[in-house]
């Protein structure tokens, strides 16, 4: 391989592996370094690459060291310490006085150099330093990847489904593969290989396998972001989601104000004959969506999102504790409450509360049997 052949593969590399040029001209130092070992073990030796020409050469070197050296002490057997004598390791330090013969003005700490690049060396180290270079370049790969995503925990990807198994689903984000765990797609939901599908991403580590991207679509985060996406007004700060309280499949809350007193946070949400908030549900496959008027006051907060259930009255009973009663009617009482519990529960999720509902009937009969 001549030097124009070696940069063009160079650039390949860095073009199609998205890697730092100076990373991957560091793993072919390493690794042609590692190929003249087979040549002699012994010689330090670092790799010069000419970035303009492609040249590659082997150069031997030698560390200056001061002709003074400090001996060394050891301990033996029977607990007396002995002097080892000073001595310089001949295939990496050369003495000083016998430097300034080669090299008159030579200083301790610098290096006597030779070119050592064998005539052959290009046919022998081709074989010899593939492997290194490649697990380089691998590793140099997988931390472009990781940086690449580190940034995109809590956000929501498009991919598309590229593998599936009995516990997930692998989906293809571009330069890398993220997992979907079955237990994290939405109840009831049928998807197909090859189709888009948006994700919320959890978790992004670098393992010893590779970039491990978890993903979600049950996550509370993922409403949120769809919210994002699909409501300008909430994209760009006008509309604030203050919370997202969610049962997979069955039933979200979310609580929503507008810095706008002309904008309505529930209407803009709906958008006119419900289009934006349909686009949301289809992707929630059909599950519900409770819009919430936020509230600084927490009375008010806990009526709203107790919603659909109406005429509720709220009082807070310990507020250090963060709990408080709901008073409703009979008719509300279900609706308060929800099925198996679901809507009382989202809204005390939703405003950090401990929520009881009762009706003022069983408050009555409650302060009469305590009478």
């Amino acid at each position: 391989m001549n030097g124009s052949e070696f940069l063009k593969a160079l650039d390949n590399i860095v073009e199609e592996k998205k890697i730092k040029r100076e990373e991957v001209l560091d793993a072919m130092k390493q690794g042609l370094a590692a190929a003249y070992k087979k040549y002699d073990a012994k010689t330090n030796v670092r790799v010069d690459i000419n970035e303009d020409t492609g040249d590659i050469k082997v150069i031997s070197y030698l560390v200056v060291v001061d002709d003074y050296l400090e001996p060394t002490y050891e301990v033996d057997e029977e607990g007396n310490e002995v002097e080892i004598p000073p001595a310089i390791n001949p295939d990496a330090q050369i003495l000083l006085e016998d430097a300034k013969e080669i090299v008159p003005d030579i200083k301790v700490g610098e290096t006597i150099e030779k070119e050592v690049t064998p005539k052959d060396f290009g046919r022998v180290a081709a074989g010899v330093c593939k492997q290194v270079v490649t697990q380089k370049i691998r590793e140099a790969e997988k931390n472009s990847i990781i940086a690449d995503y580190a940034d995109k925990k809590d956000e929501m990807l498009v991919g598309t489904l590229a593998m599936e198994d009995a516990k997930n689903y692998y989906v293809d984000l571009g330069r890398t593969r993220g997992i979907l765990p079955r237990s994290e797609m939405i109840p009831g939901e049928v998807v197909k290989m090859g189709s888009s599908i948006k994700v919320y991403v959890t978790k992004v580590e670098a393992t010893t396998k590779g970039p491990l991207i978890l993903l979600s679509r049950n996550h509370y985060g993922f409403v949120k972001r769809l919210f994002e996406s699909e409501i300008p007004e909430v994209n760009d700060g006008t509309i604030l989601i203050h919370g997202v309280a969610r049962e997979p499949g069955i039933r979200s809350k979310v609580a929503v104000s507008s810095t706008e007193s002309n904008i309505d946070p529930i209407g803009s949400c709906i958008g006119a004959k419900g289009s934006r908030i349909a686009n949301i549900l289809k992707e929630l496959n059909g599950e519900r969506v409770d819009l919430v008027l936020y509230s600084d006051d927490p009375t008010e907060y806990i009526k709203n999102a107790l919603a659909p259930a109406k005429n509720v009255i709220v009082s807070i009973t310990d507020a250090e504790k963060k709990e408080a009663l709901a008073i409703v009617d009979d008719e509300n009482l279900s609706l308060a409450i929800g099925k198996k519990g679901a809507n009382i529960r989202l809204a005390s999720r939703l405003t950090k509360y401990k929520i009881e509902v009762k009706t003022m009937q069983q408050i009555t009969e409650e302060g009469n049997a305590n009478a």
